[in-house]
C-alpha cells in the first residue's frame, strides 16, 4: 500500500512539479491543460505553485514525489475555479478525490459557495464524476470544452 500526503504547494516544489508535469502522458497533459506541456515553462510551473488571496494550490505526494496537483482561483463564472491532475500511474486510486475534497474544503472555508471548471469534452471520466457528484450542475458546451458551475455544498463530505 502507499501513503499519500496532500498538502499546500510551496515555492521549493518547483523542480518536483516540473518533473511531475513532464512525466504526464501527452493525453493527460491535454486533458488538464488542453495542450501538451512537454517542456513546461518556468512561468507555468510557478503559476501552479502560487498561493495568495486569490489562488490556492495543493500537491499530493507519495514517497517524496509529487503525484497530483490541484489549484483554484477566485473569479470567472463561479466563486472559485478549479483544476486537478493526477499522474497517469496513480489515476483511479482516490488521489484526485482527496485533492478535490481538500481544495473545495479550503475554498468553502474562505466563503466560496460555487465552483467552476472547464473540462475537455472528451474527458468522459471527469464529466461522469461531475454528473454523479453534482446532478444539478450547470453545464455549457463551448468550443470542445464543457464549462461547469455547481454548488460546493453538494459535493459531499470534505477531507481535512
Amino acid at each position: 500500500m502507499f501513503e499519500t500526503q496532500v498538502r499546500l504547494a510551496r515555492p521549493h516544489d518547483e523542480e518536483r512539479v516540473r518533473r511531475f508535469l513532464t512525466g504526464l502522458s501527452l493525453h493527460t497533459q491535454t486533458l488538464r491543460f488542453f495542450t501538451g506541456v512537454t517542456t513546461p515553462a518556468t512561468s507555468l510551473v510557478r503559476a501552479l505553485l502560487a498561493v495568495d488571496e486569490r489562488r490556492d494550490a495543493l500537491v499530493a505526494e507519495v514517497g517524496g514525489e509529487i503525484v497530483g496537483h490541484a489549484m483554484s482561483y477566485r473569479g470567472g463564472g463561479a466563486d472559485v475555479e478549479i483544476a486537478i491532475v493526477v499522474a497517469d500511474q496513480w489515476q483511479g486510486m482516490g488521489i484526485g478525490t482527496r485533492l478535490f475534497d481538500a481544495l473545495l474544503h479550503r475554498a468553502a472555508t474562505r466563503g466560496a459557495t460555487t465552483v467552476g471548471m472547464d473540462v475537455l469534452g472528451e474527458n468522459r471520466k471527469v464529466l461522469e464524476l461531475i454528473r454523479k457528484t453534482w446532478p444539478d450542475a450547470k453545464m455549457k458546451v463551448s468550443s470542445g470544452s464543457v464549462e461547469v458551475v455547481a454548488m460546493i455544498q453538494q459535493a459531499g463530505v470534505f477531507a481535512e
